[in-house]
């Protein structure tokens, strides 16, 4: 079994056309040469991602996904802008090279960036790994801590301060998911006044220090590293990132954590 993140056959529907990639790819990305092999990595329903091999050079690409797309959702550009400016002060981020605009291309927006080849846990923790309840609990204080240096990251210093308005981020955030929640409420979905009433009630204020916010931190979002599986060497999906409330972040990845 291969421990390190593997793309597989594209899903019918979802296919893109190598010979209008390729010359698009070339223009704005020098060195390169041959034809790419295009396959698609399994996870992300979301933006749908793809792996572009060159002789001797990988590539990811990134897209939205097909068919009607929300306003404002999928944003190719921002999730680049985000990816060149963070990186500078969290080098955990993939590299991206080019964002293309031009949906002759493709049909959509998309951008590519460089290929961190590594481990990602997809579901259970994979036995080749061997690793025992103290090499485990490692693992998770590492993932912590690379969490705590993203909360860390001064985003002003790298251009990203215009990214989000962390003022009044806590309410914004319980008043949408509670319009989202009453808009979407099916008969057989529960009532839920008495939590709404009980998140009102006890609603913190805006946290002191606002902080870069991934918004879908977990560990099928990073990459370890092959060669010592205790180091995170980068984080992905950085489409829901914006500025707020650090313990906000922190309590959506509880939200995934498995006692």
């Amino acid at each position: 079994m291969a421990l390190n993140d593997q793309s597989t056959q594209i899903r019918p529907g979802e296919e893109l056309d190598a010979s209008l990639i390729d010359p698009y790819l070339k223009a704005h990305i020098p060195g390169l040469s041959g034809t790419p092999t295009i396959s698609q990595f399994p996870g992300g329903a979301s933006n749908l991602t793809y792996l572009l091999e060159y002789p001797g050079q990988e590539f990811v690409l990134r897209r939205p996904p097909f068919g009607h797309k929300a306003k404002s959702a999928h944003d190719m550009g921002r999730e680049f802008r985000i990816l060149n400016r963070l990186k500078d002060g969290f080098p955990y981020c993939p590299k991206a090279y080019v964002h293309c605009t031009d949906e002759s291309v493709i049909g959509a927006e998309f951008y590519v960036m460089e290929r961190v080849n590594g481990i990602i846990l997809r579901s259970d923790l994979p036995a080749e790994l061997g690793l025992d309840a103290t090499a485990t609990q490692a693992l998770c204080k590492s993932f912590i801590d690379k969490f705590v240096e993203l909360h860390q990251v001064d985003y002003t210093a790298c251009g990203l301060g215009d990214l989000g308005k962390p003022e009044g981020y806590v309410a914004r955030q319980i008043r949408g998911w509670s319009e989202r929640y009453e808009k979407a409420l099916t008969p057989d979905a529960p009532k839920w006044e008495a939590v709404t009433a009980w998140l009102n009630d006890k609603m913190p204020a805006d946290h002191p220090t606002s902080s870069i916010v991934h918004n879908d931190y977990r560990f099928d979002n990073v990459i370890l590293d092959p060669h010592n599986p205790m180091q995170i060497i980068g984080v992905l999906d950085w489409e829901l990132t914006t500025l707020g409330d650090p313990l906000m972040d922190l309590g959506n990845t509880l939200a995934y954590w498995i006692e």
